[in-house]
């Protein structure tokens, strides 16, 4: 089950761990930094979309930041 907390938790651990600050992020997703800090403290979510700018933007998996895996790096896609 998708816990608000844990990707607040993991987005600040990552944003930070890079030297960004909120104006930072919310600059790469076009949002407000209130919407930055809301999903830090775990009251609200983001839409896939978004969740998809911040994979890309720090590198880093879906999976990771919604608590699927605690292994950060993206996988591999496969080429067909």
């Amino acid at each position: 089950m998708f816990d608000h907390n844990l990707f607040g938790m993991r987005l600040l651990e990552i944003r930070t761990a890079r030297g960004e600050k909120q104006p930072d992020l919310a600059k790469a997703l076009d949002v407000s930094v209130t919407q930055i800090s809301e999903m830090e403290n775990g009251k609200k979510g983001t839409t896939l979309p978004k969740l998809a700018l911040i994979c890309q933007h720090y590198k880093v998996s879906a999976d990771y930041l919604l608590g699927l895996t605690d292994d950060p790096k993206p996988h591999k896609r496969k080429k067909n």
